[in-house]
This record gives structure tokens, sequence and C-alpha cells, in this order.
């Protein structure tokens, strides 16, 4: 995963890209993420970062979202979660998300897998004539707690 710096830096300029600016608030949204290992609810977000207002977080996550610094993950439950894209982390991943109680873990899939993944994924486009960029699976089910309940 790329340093906090790093991760600032991508951040600033693809916001720059969109033409917004790389406000404290936006700023310390991305640290919140950067600072953990698992997509965040708003509520979990303003858990970790009590200095931020429940409407500018909701207006400057989706700020992010357009500038492709932050991605969101909808779930089965009320809440959406929110991570920091691919492209701002450096770590290709994918979802396991409960259907039950709205939990997301991460999953990485094997190399070799990826691959076949790519290429399937790839000749699939060429035959619709679309224009694939990269891909995503959220894999949906019950977690562990959810399903023996």
């Amino acid at each position: 995963m790329a340093g906090l710096s790093e991760i600032h830096d991508v951040a600033l300029q693809r916001l720059r890209d969109v033409d917004q600016r790389y406000t404290g608030n936006r700023r310390c949204l991305v640290e919140a993420l950067a600072e953990t290992d698992a997509p965040l609810t708003i509520t979990e977000l303003l858990d970790a970062r009590s200095d931020l207002a429940q409407s500018s977080a909701y207006r400057n996550l989706a700020v992010l979202e357009e500038a492709g610094v932050v991605h969101r993950i909808v779930t089965s439950s009320d809440h959406a979660r929110f991570e920091l894209t691919e492209a701002i982390t450096g770590a290709h991943h994918h979802h396991l998300v409960c259907t039950e109680c709205g939990v997301v873990l991460d999953m990485t899939l094997p190399d070799e897998l990826e691959v076949l993944l790519h290429d399937a994924l790839t000749a699939v486009a060429e035959r619709a004539t679309f224009h694939g960029e990269h891909h995503r699976i959220d894999l949906l089910g019950r977690c562990n707690p959810c399903a023996t309940s």
C-alpha cells in the first residue's frame, strides 16, 4: 500500500483534475480511510474523526468519489461503506459482502486467477465492443456470525 504522503499527493492531483480543492475536511476523510483495514460507514468515519460534521462528511465523500479518490460499496444494510480506490492505494482487491449485517471484507485473489479473470473479462468486453478499464468483484453471502445464528 502507498504511504500517506503518496496517498495525499494522488488525492490532491485527482481533485485538481475535477477542479476541486483538497480541503482540510477532505484530507481528514482520506486519512481516516487510509488508517483502517476495512471499508467504513459514515458513522464509523465520524466516530474516527469527531471533528467532522455529518453534513460535511457526506458532501466531501461525494466529491472524493467523483474524483476517483474514494469508492462507495453498497451493501444490503442501511449504510454504504467507503474505502480509498485502487488508484490511490495501489492495492487491487475484491470484497465479500454480508447480505444480512452489511459487513464488507477485503479479499485478494491469487495472481493466476486474476490473470484468468482479466483475460475472460477482456474477451467478453471485446465481443460487446466495450472498452473495459478495470474490474471489481463483490461476492454476496453471509458472514460466519450471521450464517451460524
